[in-house]
C-alpha cells in the first residue's frame, strides 16, 4: 500500500508519500508546500491542489490520509484550515483516491505512544520509525505520522477491527 499523507494548512501544508508494499514502511517523499504570507488565500489553495496532483501522478498512491478537523478558537482560522483541507481533499478525490482521516490525538498516540505528544517528539519518532537520515520539519513530520497511522489502521482493519473514518 502506498499512502499520500497530508497535514493541511494554508501556508505550510505537510505532505508525505509512504510505501509499505514490502512489509516495512518507508518514506518515498516528504516535504512542505510553502505559501508566502503575501500570497492571496485563493492562490494558496491552487498551489496546494496543483502540487498534490503532481505528487499523485509521480508516486501513484493507493489512498490519501489526513488529519481530521481540529478544535480551533477562532472561526477565521477554522475557515482557512477548512479551505486548505478542501483543496487537499479535492486533489485526492479528483484522482480517485479513497480518503481517510484521523484525529490529532490518534495520530500522536499511534506515532509516539501518547496523545499529548509535542511536535518535536513526533518528528523524532517518525525519523526513528522510518530510518530517516534527517529530522523532517514539523509539518512534514506530521504528514509522515499521519501516513504511519493510516498504515497501522489498515493493518488493524485487515485483521478484522474497524479503525478508520473514510470520507
Amino acid at each position: 500500500m502506498r499512502v499520500l499523507a497530508i497535514d493541511a494548512s494554508l501556508r505550510n501544508t505537510g505532505v508525505a508519500i509512504i510505501d509499505a508494499n514490502n512489509g516495512k514502511p518507508r518514506s518515498l517523499y516528504f516535504g512542505t508546500i510553502h505559501n508566502a504570507s503575501s500570497t492571496r488565500s485563493s492562490s494558496c489553495l491552487v498551489v496546494i491542489r496543483d502540487r498534490l496532483i503532481e505528487l499523485i501522478r509521480e508516486h501513484e498512491p493507493d489512498c490519501c490520509a489526513l488529519e481530521s478537523v481540529i478544535y480551533v478558537q477562532s472561526y477565521k482560522t477554522a475557515i482557512v484550515l477548512g479551505a486548505a483541507r478542501g483543496a487537499a481533499i479535492l486533489a485526492a478525490a479528483e484522482n480517485g483516491l479513497p480518503i481517510f482521516e484521523y484525529s490529532p490525538n490518534r495520530i500522536k498516540q499511534a506515532t509516539v505512544g501518547r496523545g499529548a505528544a509535542g511536535k518535536d517528539q513526533v518528528a523524532f519518532m517518525v525519523r526513528a520509525l522510518l530510518g530517516l537520515t534527517e529530522t523532517p520539519d514539523p509539518d512534514a513530520a506530521d504528514a509522515l505520522a499521519i501516513g504511519l497511522t493510516h498504515l497501522r489502521a489498515a493493518e488493524t482493519a485487515r485483521l478484522g477491527v474497524p479503525a478508520a473514518i473514510q470520507i
